[in-house]
């Protein structure tokens, strides 16, 4: 059976807005079932969002009218409204934007908890419900961030670092010589014989380093015994040359909004 053909109104729409990238993930049942990639482009409209949501929804036999909550983290403010219009005009569907005041389950430990992107607690909610102990989540976004999560599932702070793919774009656009490199390619050792390969050696490994310099740090600092959990695009690739990260859940994000969901639908 389809998904198309099950009852009317029975999917969630889970939403990570960030700066570079749009995470879109349909969730059934507690489950993601489908989930996409986007580039985020402050300036669209709820018009123009809508209509790759509805082409990206029927690749899958989904419609729109099957939606019935949408639940967001976002870090790109202006698409707060946009997103919020296609729940309202589009799909007559529940609206949960997560905040650091949202109930989720997670206490926000932090001088300034109105600053910690939304991203960050969910990410921190998601592991938390995973492992029950005390994690530091890795995730390589537009920023690489370290989030804290105490044994009592507290939200207690990080560490916020360049980018991977930020850095790759800095030295390409403020350098005359240095092109773009395809961070895909396998690095075979850091002493590098040409400028791609000694690129890439530098952004993979350097960020895989940088993790396990800043985690070890961390663990010292926090002296609990926890779990270390990377997510974001480029995760798997320097979780390989990594030996602080234990496991890479890729679509950790979505797994937090689901939970934050769940929390949130009663009250």
């Amino acid at each position: 059976m389809s998904i198309v053909e099950t009852d009317k109104k029975n999917l969630i729409l889970g939403v990570d807005i960030g700066n570079t990238n749009t995470v879109i993930g349909v969730i059934k049942d507690k489950k993601i079932i489908a989930d996409w990639r986007i580039t985020t482009n402050p300036h669209s409209t709820s018009d123009e969002l809508v209509i790759k949501l509805k082409n990206l929804l029927e690749l899958k036999d989904i419609q729109l009218s099957q939606i019935k909550a949408i639940v967001l983290s976002c870090v790109v403010p202006p698409l707060l409204f946009s997103w919020e219009q296609i729940a309202e005009k589009y799909l007559l569907a529940n609206f949960f934007n997560i905040t650091s005041k949202s109930p989720i389950g997670i206490k926000v430990v932090y001088k300034r908890p109105f600053e910690v992107g939304s991203d960050r607690l969910v990410n921190a909610l998601a592991v938390f419900e995973l492992y029950k102990k005390s994690a530091i989540v890795v995730d390589y976004g537009t920023a690489t961030t370290f989030d804290c999560i105490s044994s009592k599932g507290e939200y207690l702070g990080g560490v916020i670092a360049p980018g991977i793919l930020s850095s790759s774009y800095a030295l390409y656009e403020k350098t005359a010589k240095l092109p773009k490199v395809d961070l895909s390619v396998p690095i075979k050792n850091a002493l590098s014989q040409d400028t791609p390969s000694a690129m890439r050696a530098g952004l993979i490994l350097g960020f895989a380093y940088l993790t396990d310099g800043m985690v070890k740090k961390l663990k010292q600092e926090m002296k609990e015994d926890l779990v270390v959990v990377a997510t974001g695009g480029l995760a798997k690739k320097v979780a390989s040359y990594s030996k602080e990260i234990e496991t890479v859940i890729p679509d950790l994000t979505l797994q937090g909004l689901a939970i934050a969901y769940e929390r949130l639908k009663s009250i």
